[in-house]
């Protein structure tokens, strides 16, 4: 599982011109499911976003965490963080889980970072969506659940 964490001072989805969700500080997540994915990586993921520390202290340091500093969360799914691009020009998506397990994991996801009282707003599951922000720093950061499997 990957998830792709942009700082924020502001973010919103929409699907047909409809706002879905927004939230003011924080981090929009990007989350892409890949096959053999499971609760564990979900698990790992959400407990590591719920601590990560790159929001500046008093000092401005980069060591307060989105619950710190009282953010939210805009999650939304992304199956092309899966795309595998080594032939050619065109990538292909064979990594990426299929749509009905990707979605009951993104679900799960989200449940566990709502579980640790975060504010949490989502897109649609498989739509179309457009995505705005304003990136804050710009601090974009790329963690996966093999990553932290390996520990």
């Amino acid at each position: 599982m990957k998830a792709l964490l942009q700082r924020v001072t502001s973010a919103a989805v929409s699907v047909d011109g409809v706002e879905l969700s927004r939230i003011d500080r924080g981090f929009l997540i990007l989350l892409g499911v890949k096959k053999g994915d499971d609760e564990e990586d979900a698990r790992l993921l959400a407990e590591k976003i719920a601590k990560f520390r790159v929001f500046a202290d008093e000092n401005g340091k980069m060591n307060k965490s989105v619950r710190d500093i009282g953010g939210s969360l805009l999650v939304v799914s992304q199956f092309t963080l899966c795309a595998n691009y080594a032939h050619g020009n065109r990538p292909d998506f064979l990594d990426a889980e299929a749509p009905e397990r990707a979605n009951a994991l993104y679900e799960h996801f989200v449940s566990l970072l709502r579980a640790q009282d975060i504010p949490v707003g989502t897109g649609a599951f498989g739509a179309d969506m457009q995505i705005s922000l304003v990136n804050d720093g710009p601090v974009t950061v790329m963690l996966e659940s093999d990553v932290l499997r390996k520990k």
